[in-house]
Formats: C-alpha cells, sequence, structure tokens
C-alpha cells in the first residue's frame, strides 16, 4: 500500500511545485507593461493644408500605413487655416533644418519628406516606419511640442461631413466684388466656368489672331473652296495642337513643383503684372496690338505663307500651313504665356485623376479657339474677311486684366479658395 502512495505522494509534491510556478508567471505578465503602442509604437506628424491634393494622396497612404502597423499613430496639423499649426511648423522645419513652404510635410523621428510623389514617397515613408518602428528613434516633434507648453498648438480638426473641417465650411461662403463683374461667390465658380472664361478671354490676345487673319486673306484670291476649307482648318487644327503641347507641358512642370510655395506665389505676381498691364493697354492705347510682333517678322511669315498655299500639291501645302502654324504659334506663346501658366496653376491645385487635367485643357483650348473657328467660317461662308471689332476686343481684354487681378491675388493670399471640390 506504501508503494502505492509513492506515485501519488510525488505527484502531489509535482503539482505544489507547478502551482506557485504558474501563479508567478501569471503574476508577472499582469504586472508588467504588454508591448503597448506607447513604448514600442510609432507618432508621426502630418503637416497638411485642406484641399492640397498631395496631401489628399499621402493621408490615404498613410491610413494604408496605420492598418499595416497597428502601432502607428498619425498626429495631423491643418496649417492653411489654423495659424497656430503654420507657427508649430515653421518651429518644426526650422528645427529639422528644412524651411516650411511646402506641405504635405511629415516627420517621423529625425527625418522629415516633404510632397507626395506616388512613385518614391511610399518607399521613403516606409522605410523610415520600419527603422524607427522599434522606438529606436526620438520623437523631435512631440519634444518641442512639451518645450513650447504654453503655446502648444492642437492638432488639425477632424473632418467634418464632406471631408470639410470647420474652417474650411466656414469659408464657403465668400462673396467678392469686383469692378465690372459685380458680387462673385468664389466657391460657386467652378472649375469648369473658371475653363470656359480664361479660354474664351485668353482667345481674344492679339497676338493669337493676325496670322489667322492673314491667311484667310490669302485664300479667299482660291477658286477651290475645299482647299480652302482644308488649309485653314489645318492651321487652326494645328495652332490648337501647339497650344495644348505647351499647356501640357505647363501643367507637368506646375505638378513637379507645385509643392513649393515660391512656384505658386511667382505666378501669381505674373498674373497681377498680366493684369495690370492689360488693363494699362486697354485704358492708354487706342489701338489693341500684340507688342511681341515685329514687321521683319510678320513679312517673313507672310513670304512662306504665298509660297506654301501656292503648292500644287495639296499634301505639301498642308504640310507647309501646319509646320508654319508650329512656328508662329510657338513665337507668339512668348507674348501669350500668362493666362496659359495662371490656368495651369489653378488646375495643379485641384486634386485630379491625370485625364481630367488634360480634359480641361482640351475644354480651355476649345473655347481659346472658338473665336479663331468662327472667324475662320464666316469668312469661308461669306468670302469676307471678318474679325473682331476693336470695341469687343478691347472689353475682353479689359475683363481678361481684372480676372488676372482676381486669380493672382487668390494664388498668393487665398491658394485654398481656388482648390474647387
Amino acid at each position: 500500500m506504501s508503494a502505492q502512495r509513492l506515485p501519488n505522494a510525488a505527484g502531489r509534491g509535482t503539482m505544489n511545485f507547478r502551482r506557485p510556478l504558474v501563479l508567478l508567471l501569471l503574476i508577472c505578465a499582469f504586472a508588467s507593461p504588454a508591448p503597448a503602442q506607447g513604448r514600442d509604437g510609432l507618432d508621426i506628424h502630418f503637416f497638411y493644408g485642406h484641399g492640397c491634393p498631395h496631401c489628399k494622396k499621402e493621408e490615404v497612404f498613410l491610413k494604408e500605413c496605420a492598418e499595416k502597423y497597428g502601432a502607428l499613430r498619425i498626429h495631423r496639423y491643418e496649417v492653411y487655416f489654423d495659424t497656430g499649426n503654420m507657427d508649430f511648423f515653421e518651429t518644426v522645419a526650422t528645427h529639422l533644418g528644412a524651411t516650411a513652404t511646402a506641405v504635405p510635410f511629415l516627420v517621423i523621428g529625425r527625418e522629415y519628406i516633404v510632397g507626395f510623389d506616388p512613385t518614391i514617397t511610399p518607399d521613403m515613408v516606409r522605410f523610415e516606419i520600419e527603422k524607427c518602428l522599434p522606438g529606436r528613434c526620438p520623437d523631435i516633434v512631440q519634444a518641442l511640442r512639451n518645450a513650447e507648453a504654453d503655446t502648444t498648438p492642437r492638432a488639425g480638426p477632424p473632418p467634418v461631413e464632406g471631408g470639410k473641417t470647420p474652417a474650411a465650411s466656414a469659408q464657403r461662403r465668400k462673396i467678392l466684388t469686383i469692378p465690372l463683374l459685380g458680387d462673385i461667390d468664389v466657391f460657386t465658380f467652378s472649375l469648369p466656368v473658371l475653363t470656359v472664361v480664361m479660354g474664351f478671354l485668353d482667345g481674344f490676345n492679339p497676338c493669337a489672331m493676325w496670322a489667322l487673319v492673314f491667311l484667310i486673306g490669302l485664300l479667299l484670291g482660291m477658286r477651290n473652296r475645299a482647299r480652302m476649307w482644308l488649309l485653314g482648318t489645318a492651321f487652326i487644327a494645328a495652332s490648337a495642337f501647339v497650344y495644348f503641347l505647351f499647356m501640357a507641358a505647363w501643367l507637368n512642370i506646375i505638378l513637379f513643383f507645385g509643392l513649393l510655395v515660391w512656384v505658386r506665389v511667382g505666378i501669381g505676381l505674373i498674373a497681377l503684372a498680366g493684369g495690370v498691364f492689360s488693363i494699362w493697354d486697354v485704358l492708354s492705347s487706342k489701338e489693341i496690338s500684340c507688342k511681341m510682333n515685329g514687321d521683319d517678322r510678320r513679312r517673313e511669315f507672310r513670304i512662306r505663307l504665298r509660297k506654301v498655299i501656292g503648292q500644287h500639291s495639296l499634301l505639301l501645302s498642308l504640310a507647309g500651313i501646319a509646320l508654319l502654324a508650329f512656328m508662329v504659334n510657338l513665337v507668339e506663346l512668348v507674348c501669350s504665356a500668362g493666362f496659359p501658366a495662371i490656368y495651369t496653376q489653378v488646375l495643379s491645385l485641384n486634386a485630379l485623376p491625370a485625364w481630367k487635367y488634360y480634359a480641361y485643357i482640351l475644354l480651355y483650348i476649345l473655347f481659346f479657339m472658338i473665336d479663331d473657328m468662327f472667324v475662320f467660317a464666316a469668312a469661308m461662308l461669306t468670302l469676307e474677311v471678318t474679325g473682331a471689332t476693336t470695341t469687343y476686343v478691347r472689353w475682353a481684354r479689359l475683363l481678361g486684366g481684372v480676372l488676372m487681378l482676381l486669380v493672382g491675388t487668390l494664388l498668393i493670399f487665398r491658394p485654398q479658395w481656388l482648390m474647387f471640390g
């Protein structure tokens, strides 16, 4: 019987030894802090502007990172409407050796990343997150916040319905009184309307019409009506294509550098200068003419145009007309670069898919060329050279100058008003 008790005694001894061990392990488990995000997590700081298209793209990416890494905490600071956050942004940027001129501005540990390029930025952000996530990087921004405890800026307000911040919602009804145009609510002045108006007014640039008028004069001396229509249409189509290439190039340059504040401000200053010049030219000149055209240049163009039209081969004439349209429009773009630069800057402020950017440019060009198409069609149908009257051109130029002043002012001081939701 005693032999049978030994195993039971040993069993009870083993159980008595295990119970304190298990109890001790449980106490240690509950007593020691879990690997919480406070120690093993990572705080990153995201400075953005409401309505900034690049900020929106980065914000979507950061949400994906938060879901992937779990222990990631994103602190958001809206800097367009919150002056406290803007001041803090400047403090952080200065401390990191950067300049507070562009958003989005992301701080991870000691490193900062400016802008958002979908081909480069995601890899940079992931690298910094994975480098710092185990807790190896100090939180520089939080340290600065603690150092400025009396003036600690608060994070940007959370989005409300429609993705608009309360500050932005308060700005959604803004009436501007414009000479000649009256009261305008800038937020009902949508991007399509702005596209049509700017394209139409740009089309009355005096540098854009003289070559077509001279071509029409030569075409009216021909007997072949079909040839007249083909050559004139080829000239207009080639001119539109050159303008499209020019505006597409402007757009891509601005999208590349558009994160920099000085680019936007520089184009705003160009708009103000162009607006002042247009209004001054209208009020001080009896005749509205292009200041960039010289007599020698026009004479050379006329000689070449006569030779092209005189070709017996229709294909050679079409090719020559298209080439001359390219040449003359490239030269005249120096005179009419203001409106395209201003418009593409406004376009870049709006978060759009790539195809929509080019669709808007096509809409702009359609209304830019509409006066040329009207003048050409009227001349071909009536066999007389007709054009816009001086009074009509003068008013269009004056309104264009006023619009340039308005857009230039907004680009410099209130760019968010040009970000149409």
